[in-house]
Formats: C-alpha cells, sequence, structure tokens
C-alpha cells in the first residue's frame, strides 16, 4: 500500500459523475490513502448529493469550511473532480467576495507540498481566481478550451497534465489515468 498515512481530499458536490468518484473512493483505498469527500456544508452535519449520470446518492459529511492551516496541509491532494461538481460550488452569496471553495482551493494553491488535481470540467471552480492557473500547462475538456486559454493557461492536449504541484485530465473517462498520475506523484514525494 504506497500511500498509507497519506490522505487524499475530494471536492463534492451534486451533480457528481458516478464513475469517477467511485474509482476514486475504492483506488484510493486500496493504495492504503484516507479518502476524505468535502463540501460546503450549509450548516447541515449531513449532506446527500446525487449523480448525474445515475442520480446516485452519495452522503458527505465533512466540510472545506473553517478547515486550518494544519489541517489542510495534512493532505496529500486535493481534487476537483468532473461533472458539475465545480459549477455549485463556485456559488456566493455576496458577489463581491469569492466562493468558500475558491478560497479553499487558494489556500490549498499556496501550499506547493500539496498535490491540486483537477479534471474536466473542474476548472470552473478556479474561474474567479484564473492566477491559479496563468502561465501553466494543462488539459480541460473540450468545452473548457477557451476557458483555460481566458484564464491564460497553456493548454496542452493530452489526456493528463502534470505541471508541478498542477495534475489536470481531460474528462470523468479519464479518472483512471488521472488518479494513477496522483498516486505515484504521492508516493515519489514520500520516497
Amino acid at each position: 500500500m504506497t500511500l498509507k498515512g497519506k490522505k487524499i481530499a475530494i471536492l463534492m458536490e451534486g451533480d457528481w459523475y458516478e464513475p469517477e468518484i467511485w474509482y476514486y473512493r475504492l483506488r484510493f483505498a486500496e493504495e492504503g490513502a484516507e479518502v476524505h469527500f468535502l463540501t460546503r456544508m450549509w450548516g447541515q452535519p449531513v449532506l446527500t448529493f446525487l449523480g448525474h449520470e445515475f442520480r446516485a446518492p452519495f452522503e458527505v459529511t465533512e466540510s472545506f469550511e473553517g478547515m486550518d492551516d494544519e489541517t489542510l496541509r495534512s493532505f496529500s491532494a486535493v481534487i476537483v473532480p468532473a461533472g458539475m461538481v465545480a459549477d455549485r460550488l463556485r456559488y456566493t452569496e455576496d458577489i463581491n467576495k469569492l466562493p468558500p471553495a475558491v478560497e479553499f482551493m487558494k489556500r490549498a494553491f499556496a501550499e506547493k507540498t500539496i498535490i491540486k488535481g483537477i479534471i474536466c470540467h473542474g476548472l470552473w471552480l478556479v474561474a474567479s481566481a484564473p492566477e491559479l492557473v496563468r502561465g501553466r500547462s494543462l488539459v480541460v475538456h473540450n468545452n473548457l478550451l477557451g476557458d483555460a486559454r481566458n484564464m491564460g493557461a497553456q493548454y496542452v492536449d493530452n489526456d493528463v497534465v502534470v505541471d508541478g504541484d498542477l495534475v489536470t485530465a481531460r474528462s470523468g473517462g479519464q479518472c483512471n489515468h488521472f488518479a494513477r498520475k496522483i498516486i505515484e506523484m504521492i508516493a515519489e514525494s514520500s520516497g
């Protein structure tokens, strides 16, 4: 188990892509990692989100809101998944403030020891903080090519792209290659 003692955070919301999330839950755990699904809890002890393809329910009990720096640094990777998760997480009540999930990602990006994984439409989450990907090489779903370029990112036409501590993948269909790369990078950094 190459990731024994490591923690991986996966952001969650409604319209998640079931094959991808189910794969992460099993694959990262298979390597010995603790897998934590985080969301904005809205003052609730548990939230149930329905999937995109099969409307499968998924319960989340952990929040990224109020997470202190020490806890954040305890994660080896933070993943923004495919589907509509990013779009739902980028909601803010106050248009003069960044959404809490974007603030969380800004904090994660500031920690170079944390691998940031963004797959498919996950790039939407950092659209209001384009400085996080400006000048960096990445791949996104073909529908977001214009978004990536408008954010100042360097699009690379591969299924998985690594730029330092940032790993991106084209779509949820590449979640196995994406997860493998994240597992390899965490294992190498623990070496």
